[in-house]
């Protein structure tokens, strides 16, 4: 089941999509929102898959609003506009389907959707040694081997990177840790997650990482050694 957000200042339009997913298996569509500002903060809370998301609309660009969220959310643009298409498809758009939306074409932007969230799904994260966020209003490739530790910022988490300066990207941290292998990275904080690797000493409650000291967790502290021995001995 894909788990899905519409967005549009128009409430037909929302309702066109919200009769056209009733008549699709799998997608379920959680909410409707005629607010960007609105939809930013339930996303904060619960992420979903895929978002069908109208470009001109009262409180900012759509397009401009995406680029802000997590770089593997699929969205699918619903407009009026076919000059926004080029655009769209600039930040890797899964489909730009033009009002008025016929279902047909809405099933076919779904189609596209479901092949797309299959292949996330089934491929094997052991195997990928790269992270992919969005900073900056661009997508940005990290090597799992260049990760220091990752830090949490409100709603942001800083990657600090070995001789690099570090990223910004907004995610949670639940959805960070959700790409990261298991077997290389653990949370030790509230705050951070860290590569078993870069770890150079354990005292007392702190990890050192070279010249940076990460505080250990009361509420980490027995998953964190179980997997430092295992890592180690």
């Amino acid at each position: 089941m894909i788990n899905c957000i519409a967005i549009d200042d128009e409430p037909f339009a929302l309702e066109v999509i919200k009769t056209w997913c009733e008549k699709i298996p799998f997608i379920h569509l959680e909410k409707t929102f005629t607010q960007l500002s609105q939809a930013k903060l339930y996303l904060r809370r619960f992420p979903v898959d895929l978002l069908f998301l109208d470009i001109q609309m009262p409180d900012a660009n759509g397009i401009d609003f995406y680029k802000t969220l997590n770089p593997e959310l699929m969205v699918v643009f619903t407009t009026a506009f076919s000059q926004y298409a080029v655009e769209g498809f600039n930040v890797s758009a899964l489909d730009y389907v033009l009002k008025p939306i016929e279902f047909p074409r809405f099933l076919d932007a779904c189609t596209k959707a479901k092949k797309q969230f299959e292949l996330l799904q089934n491929s094997n994260q052991e195997a990928r040694n790269y992270l992919y966020v969005r900073s900056e209003y661009a997508l940005v490739k990290i090597s799992f081997s260049e990760i220091l530790y990752f830090e949490t910022m409100d709603d942001y988490i800083r990657i600090h990177i070995l001789g690099k300066k570090s990223i910004l990207t907004l995610m949670s941290m639940k959805k960070l840790i959700e790409k990261l292998p298991v077997s290389e990275f653990i949370r030790v904080h509230r705050s951070f997650v860290v590569p078993l690797t870069k770890i150079e000493s354990v005292r007392g409650k702190s990890i050192s990482l070279g010249v940076t000291e990460i505080p250990i967790g009361s509420s980490y502290e027995k998953d964190f050694f179980k997997a430092y021995i295992k890592q180690n001995f």
